[in-house]
């Protein structure tokens, strides 16, 4: 059996997770990444997508939508900011796929770089979702 090590997960309203873990793996900026305890100390931006959260090693015991923010990773604790969060379970795949519509029109329909540029990040988050919504765990992870 792994140590476990502290989790948390913030909102920019409150703590959402605040649990003892023996692995997370989060969408982090260059890609994702794992966490066990005693991990090198890093900041890291977070992209949207998928937090999956590890109580024993051997099983997925949450997974955790978040549309972006920051990870502080040190040998005890990860903390996650994310802007917002939502179950994986919560994501309505209809719902997702209209979202990826309307955000492809926006960015078709976009006039300035300003526009275009808020387009193309509703665009990316639509993208996360629908692929959060139709594959399992990220390639590699159990």
């Amino acid at each position: 059996m792994a140590e476990k090590f502290a989790f948390e997960l913030v909102s920019p309203e409150k703590l959402l997770v605040a649990q003892q873990v023996e692995m997370v793996v989060v969408p982090g900026g260059d890609g994702y990444f794992g966490v066990l305890k005693g991990h090198m100390s890093m900041l890291s931006t977070v992209q949207p997508g998928v937090i999956d959260v590890y109580e024993q090693r051997s099983a997925i015991s949450s997974r955790l939508f978040v549309t972006g923010g920051f990870a502080e990773v040190t040998p005890e604790r990860c903390t996650v900011l994310a802007e917002e969060v939502m179950p994986v379970a919560s994501l309505d795949r209809a719902k997702v796929e209209q979202e990826l519509r309307d955000a492809e029109e926006d960015v078709a329909d976009a006039k300035t770089p300003g526009d275009k540029a808020v387009a193309e990040r509703a665009l990316k988050l639509a993208q996360a979702k629908l692929t959060a919504v139709t594959r399992g765990a990220p390639a590699g992870h159990a």
